[in-house]
């Protein structure tokens, strides 16, 4: 039986390290995940990247993956004819946490976690995609595709993400989608999974958390929640506060607009709830 492309590129893959039991796990708009074994012992996971498929963001989120080494993410053992081997990540996530009533303790976890990814190391890092290249669909947004009554949140928020960038702040690597249920448990501690590839302020590495986790929207809509989390990154990282939260909001519009451009309106109702409270925290600060 003839294989296809993509089923002979796993094929050799499989023998190159080793691996039996491939196990598809899910499939994205740009990859398949599967679970493998090595040697028969112990799971791990390769990630293939579809053919045609030239998507900047997966190959960015690989490299930066493979250029933590391990140290607060997932380790890639190897990677070879757009497909990544990697470590098996089988906890339970910070996003569980959350849900579970233990948010401090995720915060807190969560800031531990930042401080460990953002260790300087002796490799260069790979190519990455400028932060403020990120927040492209929020400066491009046209007032008037955003819902009616939320649109001076929109001018808000453009106006706080100009004033982020034009101050000058140091660069570093960033994951750059650090919500809690990109944060996994394993053997050896609490890791982070599929980074975007971003370099820009460390603040902002932050400022994902704060419209998650997914299914705790009632809690992360909370002003106290708010307050509370900002106040436990401030001190854990030394981060300014206002500037956590001018992040948190510009992120939330972001999030708002890339919904938009998506055309998936039904989704953004969670980050207009928690948008206004950002923003009046981002003044009080």
């Amino acid at each position: 039986m003839n294989r296809t492309p993509a089923e002979t590129a796993l094929n050799k893959a499989m023998i190159r390290w080793s691996l039996s039991r491939a196990t598809l796990l899910e499939e994205t708009p740009t990859s398949w995940v599967f679970k493998v074994e090595q040697d028969g012992r112990e799971a791990a996971v390769l990630k293939q990247l579809k053919p045609d498929v030239a998507d900047d963001e997966e190959l960015r989120g690989s490299a930066l993956l493979a250029w933590y080494a391990g140290q607060g993410a997932a380790t890639v053992f190897d990677a070879a004819d757009g497909i990544v081997f990697m470590e098996w990540l089988d906890g339970g996530t910070l996003g569980d946490a959350v849900r579970a009533a233990r948010d401090d303790e995720a915060t807190i976890a969560l800031a531990s976690l930042v401080s460990e990814l953002h260790q300087p190391r002796e490799a260069y890092p790979p190519p990455l995609q400028p932060l403020r290249f990120r927040f492209k669909a929020l400066f491009d947004m046209k007032g008037n595709i955003w819902p009616q009554m939320s649109r001076d949140l929109l001018a808000r928020s453009v106006g706080i993400a100009h004033k982020l960038f034009d101050k000058p702040a140091p660069s570093v690597p960033l994951h750059g989608d650090l919500h809690h249920d990109n944060v996994i448990a394993s053997r050896r501690c609490w890791l982070a999974d599929v980074p975007k590839g971003l370099i820009g302020d460390p603040v902002y590495e932050v400022a994902v958390a704060f419209g998650n986790p997914r299914g705790a929207s009632k809690l992360f809509a909370d002003p106290e929640r708010v307050a509370r989390r900002a106040d436990i990154f401030a001190e854990r990282l030394g981060y300014n506060r206002k500037r956590i939260l001018g992040y948190a909001a510009a992120h939330c519009a972001l999030s708002i607009c890339w919904a938009i451009e998506d055309g998936d309106r039904s989704s953004i109702g969670p980050s207009l709830d928690v948008l206004p409270l950002l923003l009046a925290a981002y003044d009080a600060a």
